[in-house]
């Protein structure tokens, strides 16, 4: 009786040993599972591939506001006027806009700055034919309403700033929220001078043999100075 029992309780014990090592597997492969989900999750937090800098041309806009008694710029509206017209560029070819209200108490007297704001672009290169000369309704008679020089430019920048499509309290899943690094990458575009610098870099310039082999003759001669020599803890 013995012997027929002990063979039985030799199998059935790999058999619920191999029960537990399944279930502690799949215990452990769904934790990991789980934890490579919010590892996976994390990557396209980066505020770079969520606010991506962008080149395109867009519209750079003046208003210039107008009084109804004046019929010419002032000294701070033509260094303003001035300053917006250096942004554009002569051989681009593109239109340079000017809209003048109608309808408005100012209307005459806007007519008139219009006039001079295209004399002062034309004094700085731009071609007459470039410059186009528009009317915009103004549904208040008594309102007092700007000039628009408008003209398009290729910048560097990102989408508009200032989306909360959700709770920013909500990190259960430990995510960057979707304004993060908005207004850094607004920041950044707007620093570039060139905005085709991020495109990619410029050709190099020639080199200046005679002044290259000028500063290595004068870096290999200098020597070191004695009271660099006291206070530095590197033996000469």
């Amino acid at each position: 009786m013995s012997q027929a029992v002990l063979p039985k309780r030799a199998a059935s014990r790999p058999s619920v040993t191999a029960a537990v090592v399944v279930a502690l597997s799949a215990s452990l492969l769904a934790g990991c599972a789980k934890r490579h989900h919010i590892t996976v999750g994390s990557i396209p937090d980066d505020y770079r591939t969520n606010h991506p800098i962008v080149v395109a041309e867009r519209d750079q806009v003046l208003d210039v506001p107008v009084g109804a008694s004046t019929h010419r710029l002032n000294g701070a509206q033509r260094a303003v006027v001035a300053g917006h017209l250096a942004g554009y560029e002569v051989d681009s070819g593109a239109p340079l806009r000017i809209l003048v209200p109608t309808g408005s108490r100012n209307a005459g007297a806007a007519y008139y700055v219009a006039e001079e704001i295209a004399g002062l672009a034309r004094e700085r290169g731009v071609h007459s034919g470039l410059i186009l000369m528009h009317t915009y309704a103004v549904n208040n008679a008594e309102t007092s309403a700007p000039v628009r020089v408008v003209y398009g430019a290729m910048t560097a920048g990102t989408g508009p700033c200032g989306r909360w499509p959700e709770d920013i309290l909500e990190t259960a899943e430990n995510r960057h929220y979707a304004n993060f690094g908005c207004a850094y990458q607004q920041n950044l575009a707007a620093q570039l001078e060139n905005p085709m610098d991020i495109l990619g870099p410029r050709k190099r310039s020639e080199i200046d043999p005679e002044n290259r082999a000028s500063a290595i003759d004068q870096y290999k001669s200098r020597g070191v100075s004695e009271n660099f020599r006291t206070n530095s803890e590197v033996e000469y």
